[in-house]
């Protein structure tokens, strides 16, 4: 463990262009049967806020065609998002939990991790949030550590002083 720690740490930067060279690439159809990700929206970042492209998915239920969450995809290893923000955020609505629909998504989106160059993902949670620490456990993704969130970034100020850190090999 230390020694995965002590690689994190060493961790340099790599930016993703963040002007015209960086290409979104066609999902292509992400669906598992009862699950499909469709895609509303890409962010092309902030290098100021060390945001990287974002690709922004809705989670579908396929039968009912029901928004059941939503997950993005970020691509690219700044700090900000190695350790507080993290490759993959999500959220499933209330009445859908229980179902591993994040676990899924997650599933669904790593040929286009893959697609972009990522080996790693990195993903994060807030230490209370037990749902999103399972699904982490659920794809495989190993638990590393948990950080202090510095003073002064919109997590500390929106009172989220932790961040669990998870990395799951692809």
């Amino acid at each position: 463990m230390k020694r995965i720690i002590d690689a994190v740490l060493k961790v340099k930067e790599i930016s993703v262009p963040q002007d015209d060279s960086f290409e979104f690439h066609d999902p292509g159809a992400l669906r598992d049967g009862e699950l499909e990700l469709v895609l509303f929206r890409t962010l092309s970042g902030n290098p100021d806020r060390g945001d990287v492209p974002t690709y922004r998915f809705k989670i579908m239920q396929v039968d009912s065609d029901r928004e059941v969450g939503r997950i993005d995809l970020r691509i690219g290893n700044t700090e900000r998002i190695i350790k507080y923000l993290g490759h993959i955020g999500y959220h499933v609505g209330s009445r859908y939990r229980g179902n591993h629909y994040a676990a899924r998504a997650w599933a669904l989106l790593l040929p286009l991790a893959r697609s972009h160059g990522l080996e790693k993902l990195w993903i994060t949670c807030n230490p209370d949030n037990i749902a999103s620490r399972r699904t982490c456990d659920l794809v495989g993704a190993e638990f590393v550590e948990i950080v202090d969130v510095p003073k002064g970034t919109d997590f500390y100020r929106a009172g989220e002083k932790q961040k669990c850190r998870y990395r799951l090999d692809l």
